[in-house]
């Protein structure tokens, strides 16, 4: 079985994608340097808004979660792991962990990157207000 959500977001200058353990997808329209998780701000979509389908595939330990992001023709697939701990409740945020801790934030768990893995030519990218995000959500069992 496989479920895709596609999603939208934007680029803003105070990115800077150096978290080890986290990436993050965010709602909101600002972002201080203090958010250093955080790789994309202005989502058109956040967990809550996740279909019933797909939120029910990743409650699974088996369920692979495959996030991919692209800007500017630069492209990045981050991989992941789903959880029955998931609860997709959150309305503004997106968070990919390379741990198995989970609050009502996290996508996925076990995931092989976390913001500072990410192609730093992307990130690049993603530091320009005008950046446009394409990101594609993959659950597959």
């Amino acid at each position: 079985m496989r479920v895709v959500e596609e999603l939208q977001a934007k680029g803003h200058p105070n990115i800077l994608a150096t978290h080890s353990m986290t990436f993050e997808i965010t709602k909101d329209h600002g972002l201080s340097r203090r958010g250093n998780c955080v790789v994309a701000v202005e989502a058109t979509k956040c967990l809550v808004d996740l279909s019933a389908e797909f939120r029910r595939l990743c409650r699974n330990d088996e369920t692979r979660i495959i996030v991919e992001l692209e800007a500017a023709g630069v492209a990045e697939s981050i991989r992941g792991r789903g959880s029955p701990a998931l609860t997709f409740n959150h309305i503004r945020e997106i968070v990919g962990r390379k741990s198995n801790f989970v609050s009502d934030r996290t996508l996925m768990i076990r995931a092989d990157k976390a913001a500072c893995d990410i192609n730093r030519a992307l990130v690049r990218e993603l530091k320009s207000p005008t950046t446009r995000v394409q990101v594609r959500i993959i659950a597959e069992l």
